[in-house]
């Protein structure tokens, strides 16, 4: 299975020089403001650069003037190196700097080392505008004699490659962040949906309905370990049914137990949407290689939490999962190998640690994760 083994991220806001190893389950704990949702967004990023989407990515972070280390950097630098079975690690750097009112991509490498040689092969080799990629067919690095689109990276728009490179590019392209779930009046996961086929449940929820019922139809061992998580969070719960609105729209019931009635998605409340929508991603069978979630905890009851670090370990057997917490409640179910510790530095730039690297042995021994965190023993 290809993963991605490594990140490292240099001039982005609060994260002038990160440099971290990913683990299929990685939990960001740290204060307000450290830069947990900035790694989120810097892997975003990185996902825009793969999908034709970086100009519009960059556009939304207000341009990378906006996202450079303030008065620390000149250009934002982005590195990840996907493990490759039998073979070295491939690299793929990413730099850009700002270029009038816009930016320019002013180095781009993609490339493998070579077992017993310290050369790299390179697929991608770009620097200020002099763009080169490998030609399969002629072997060697060529100027592109097509028009390149300098505001999109030659990873996105370079002919197909190799298997290698084509995963990563895949692998980046999909990657997939999750904020939290908007539960307000007119919040489309409240509303009827239209019935279609969904792998997902949607970033707002809008396919959750169709998604859990075609689950239903295609895979009920998955479906049953939905409802079978819902029944051990809430003891009451008996079941959801999907009753038609309307010409090929459905919407969602929830049976309990003291109700003859079931109610609907709109008189749920915030914390049992936001758990059904939850516990619906981590059971999806569509989840990309990587799936980063932001706050989790939002408006959940603290009991849930143990249940839910249990489903997002099984999730992490199929899609690396970064998770962003304030939450001191998640923290005490979860291990230090789990957790990456972010603080501030004395130049108040980011630093990230993994828990098991840091001398906890001894509080461990008498205080839970989450006290030792309250405590300040993250230092």
């Amino acid at each position: 299975m290809y993963k991605i083994n490594h990140i490292k991220i240099g001039g982005f806001r609060r994260l002038k020089d990160i440099d971290l190893p990913i683990r299929p389950f990685m939990v960001l704990i740290g204060a307000n403001g450290v830069g947990k949702t900035s790694l989120l967004d810097a892997y975003s990023l990185l996902s825009a650069s793969a999908g034709g989407g970086l100009n519009s990515k960059l556009s939304q972070f207000g341009g990378v003037s906006s996202v450079l280390s303030r008065d620390k950097a000149d250009s934002v630098s982005l590195l990840v190196d996907m493990d490759v079975p039998g073979y070295k690690p491939l690299e793929y750097e990413l730099n850009l700097t700002p270029k009038g009112a816009g930016y320019a991509i002013s180095r781009e490498v993609l490339s493998q080392s070579k077992v017993g040689s310290t050369k790299a092969f390179k697929h991608i080799d770009s620097k200020d505008g002099d763009i080169r990629y490998y030609e399969i067919d002629k072997e060697l690095l060529v100027r592109p004699n097509w028009e390149h689109n300098p505001f999109e990276t030659s990873l996105f728009q370079v002919p197909k490659m190799f298997r290698q490179p084509e995963e990563l590019r895949r692998i980046l392209g999909s990657v997939t962040q999750y904020h939290v779930l908007d539960v307000g009046p007119r919040a489309p996961v409240k509303l009827p949906q239209q019935m279609k086929p969904a792998d997902l449940p949607g970033a707002d929820g809008e396919d959750l309905i169709p998604f859990l019922y075609y689950l239903r139809e295609s895979n009920r061992d998955r479906y049953d370990a939905i409802e079978d998580s819902l029944r051990a969070a809430f003891s009451d719960f008996e079941s959801l049914s999907f009753p038609p609105v309307a010409a090929g729209m459905l919407t969602l019931t929830w049976k309990e137990k003291n109700f003859r009635k079931p109610f609907f998605m709109h008189e749920l409340s915030e914390g049992t949407l936001r758990f059904l929508w939850l516990v619906s991603l981590l059971q999806s069978p569509g989840l990309s290689t990587v799936t980063m979630i932001d706050e989790p905890e939002v408006s959940l009851h603290p009991e849930l939490l143990s249940l839910l670090s249990d489903l997002m370990r099984e999730a992490a057997k199929r899609t690396q999962l970064i998770v962003a917490t304030h939450s001191d409640s998640f923290i005490r179910f979860l291990d230090p190998k789990e957790v990456v510790v972010m603080d501030s530095d004395d130049d108040g730039c980011t630093t990230a640690r993994w828990g098991n690297t840091l001398d906890l042995d001894e509080w461990l021994k008498e205080y839970s994760l989450d006290e030792v965190w309250r405590m300040g023993g993250r230092s």
